[in-house]
């Protein structure tokens, strides 16, 4: 499906045009408000590109609103790189986990609940893929945006900044408010929306568990580099994407090598 154009009663995805191996179709920005409210939230400018980020801005001012309030779920530049010159459009300042990502006084930490747009979203904590990953769970809609936690095709990178033991707590933390909070969708960072959120995060589990047991028998089989890994274990995986998949393996094996 195209995500481009995605709705909730509350949410709306604006597709940013910097689609690759890494990032898919590109960023997914999402512009989220209640209906009727003067104002709306941002989250995930995605990059530096004037036209994308006037689409999101006419997206967000739409019916006389204002941008409350430009969130991130991270620091990574595709998700981030925008968010100084929609402050400027718009106004607003920029929230986000990491102190040198904001704009203003204002960043959050888990279990904050940020009231705007008529809307309540709560900060879910999910390091992993990187240190300062964050989720946001509108309940509202039944929905988490989940950054680069969870992807609408395919799985996570452990980035160089990221910590795949963190990342495997997250996972565990969000399988559980999948139930906790009845989620009906996942909306993600990259790709299309996911309709079982339950589902996505048992089989997330699973890759996960299955990659490190085929990273414990390429060591057996005497691989010693990252490199020799993933050319034994990711021959399912696109070849373009390989340098990234050995950031994971490093992050596997670190993790290994802690237990």
């Amino acid at each position: 499906m195209t995500i481009g154009g995605f709705r909730t009663p509350r949410a709306t995805c604006l597709l940013a045009p910097n689609p690759s191996p890494m990032t898919l179709e590109g960023t997914n920005t999402w512009v989220i408000a209640e209906p009727g409210s003067s104002s709306a939230v941002v989250v995930d400018p995605g990059p530096d590109d004037e036209d994308h980020l006037r689409r999101v801005l006419a997206e967000a001012v739409a019916s006389d609103r204002r941008v409350a309030s430009i969130l991130l779920t991270h620091g990574h530049l595709d998700h981030s790189a925008g968010a100084g010159r929609l402050a400027q459009l718009s106004g607003a300042q920029i929230r986000a986990a990491d102190p040198a990502g904001r704009l203003g006084a204002e960043g959050f930490a888990d279990g904050d609940v940020i009231t705007a747009a008529g809307c309540e979203i709560r900060v879910v904590a999910t390091p992993g893929h990187s240190a300062d990953s964050v989720s946001l769970l509108l309940a509202a809609d039944g929905a988490l945006f989940t950054g680069d936690t969870v992807l609408g095709r395919g799985t996570t990178v452990i980035a160089q900044d990221g910590n795949l033991g963190d990342y495997l707590r997250s996972l565990e933390q969000l399988r559980e408010l999948a139930e906790a909070a009845a989620l009906r969708l996942l909306l993600p960072g990259h790709g299309p929306v996911l309709a079982d959120p339950i589902g996505i995060l048992d089989y997330y589990l699973a890759h996960r568990a299955e990659r490190l047991d085929q990273v414990r028998a390429a060591l057996a089989a005497g691989a010693r580099t990252p490199a020799e890994i993933v050319a034994m274990i990711y021959t399912d995986v696109d070849r373009s994407v390989w340098p990234a998949a050995e950031w994971s393996v490093r992050a596997q094996l670190d993790y290994l090598a802690g237990l």
